[in-house]
């Protein structure tokens, strides 16, 4: 897992917890300060998540600028080589890079897992502390942007 997918899933993790302190707030200015937490965090996260600054319309629209370099390498797959004495070509692995980039950070790790490591649902789901069902979700959304096969 890339460094940025870690920390969106940090901040994603401490806003939860922000509106959990939310709920459970007292006064007016407590829930006031909690909510602009909440909007900072839901502010950064989108600008991770982007590579643009939220909110901004002008400019060039980078997508993942942050996580993109997260693949240049793509000779972390090693399963991905179809005969174990073939390597992928730069343009495979190109091929591969931007369809990867369309994914979320969690579908990416749970489609990783799955098709180029070969990991079971159940071990992909006390990797990431989320359920199978979860998990398969994950997979299908990630296979459906993929235009793969319906079912994980």
């Amino acid at each position: 897992m890339h460094w940025v997918d870690k920390l969106i899933l940090e901040y994603e993790q401490g806003r939860r917890e922000l509106k959990k302190m939310y709920k459970n707030a007292d006064g007016k200015a407590e829930k006031k300060e909690i909510n602009s937490m909440i909007g900072d965090m839901t502010f950064s996260i989108e600008w991770m998540k982007n590579g643009t600054q939220p909110d901004m319309y002008l400019g060039i629209d980078k997508k993942g600028a942050y996580q993109k370099d997260h693949f240049d390498n793509m000779d972390m797959f090693p399963s991905l080589d179809v005969i174990p004495e073939r390597r992928l070509t730069e343009e495979e692995k190109q091929a591969i890079f931007l369809k990867l980039i369309k994914l979320t950070a969690r579908e990416r790790q749970c489609f990783i897992m799955r098709e180029g490591y070969l990991w079971k649902l159940e071990d992909i789901a006390d990797e990431l502390e989320i359920s199978k069902p979860a998990v398969h979700k994950t997979l299908e959304r990630a296979k459906r942007k993929l235009s793969l096969a319906e079912t994980a």
